[in-house]
């Protein structure tokens, strides 16, 4: 869930060594203390990126999830395609796909997952979060709108998606997940190794993690949750080559081994840019039109 990063300055290499050096003595000397250091972390959203433009004619909502507001956007009318950003993103990073998925007959349903853009803060607190948040969020949007043609989903937030499929949410045609978490886990291990703690504070993080969300760290793996679907769904995997944030490859090994799945690999698009790009707003918009035409040409990515 967490980037971990300091910023590659002076200041930032001083804050790093301060950082490692106290979990390396955490580690020895008072390893739960350590872990709830890691996890208040890594449960804190990062800095928000600035707001995108979204296209006109839509319209604002409010729903209530877990004691706080999810503030969004929907437009047009037809069956509902909900966008759902990833971690430390918003609703509106999605914008590009709102008027070609309207143009073919959808609405269109944008939210920010709470503490992030423009919602309220969740159970976490201000600036903080977890995946399950992001389903319960998604979860009480869809009972506003009804159940989805599709769901679009950024990076972190395709397992809230599944998190939601699997614990009650049903009646998704299609799914379309773009630069896609592969597992939490090694998300840990590169914090780990990043801010210098070691087993101790790391399987005290796994216990916090558990206390946080409710779900142990393996129950937040994709292929695992594909694999618990009563119903998987078609789904299109979107990934750049040279995606630095989360794995290409491992996107591509549970494309090959899902029924039902393609994959469409881009070159120099990176983890965000690929938002943007057209070819892949168009092959996300032609996959959740196939889904209204079984009969017809598959989609082939």
């Amino acid at each position: 869930m967490s980037k971990f990063r300091l910023k590659k300055s002076t200041i930032g290499r001083i804050r790093l060594r301060v950082v490692r050096a106290g979990f390396r003595a955490a580690e020895v000397i008072a390893p739960a203390i350590g872990s709830k250091v890691a996890a208040s972390l890594w449960f804190k959203t990062p800095r928000q990126p600035p707001a995108v433009a979204v296209p006109d004619g839509g319209v604002a909502f409010e729903v209530e999830s877990m004691g706080s507001i999810v503030r969004g956007t929907h437009w047009g009318s037809g069956p509902v395609v909900y966008l759902l950003h990833g971690w430390g993103g918003r609703g509106d990073q999605l914008a590009s796909f709102v008027e070609p998925l309207r143009a073919t007959g959808h609405r269109v349903v944008m939210f920010d997952a709470l503490s992030h853009g423009s919602s309220e803060p969740g159970p976490s607190g201000p600036g903080r979060a977890h995946a399950v948040e992001f389903g319960r969020a998604l979860d009480d949007v869809a009972a506003r709108f009804g159940p989805a043609r599709a769901v679009v989903a950024h990076s972190m937030g395709s397992v809230p998606v599944l998190l939601a499929l699997r614990d009650g949410w049903i009646g998704v045609d299609r799914l379309v997940f773009i630069s896609p978490m592969n597992d939490l886990a090694t998300y840990f291990d590169r914090f780990g190794a990043t801010v210098g703690f070691g087993p101790r504070i790391r399987r005290g993080l796994d216990d916090q993690t558990r206390r946080r969300t409710g779900y142990p760290v393996d129950e937040f793996e994709l292929p695992r949750l594909m694999a618990e679907l009563d119903e998987r769904p078609p789904t299109l995997f979107v990934h750049d080559r040279g995606d630095r944030e989360t794995s290409h490859a491992a996107s591509a090994a549970v494309a090959e081994g899902m029924a039902g799945a393609s994959m469409l690999s881009t070159d120099g698009l990176g983890h965000n840019r690929i938002l943007r790009n057209a070819e892949v707003v168009d092959a996300a918009v032609r996959y959740v039109r196939a889904a209204a035409d079984p009969d017809g040409r598959e989609y082939a990515a």
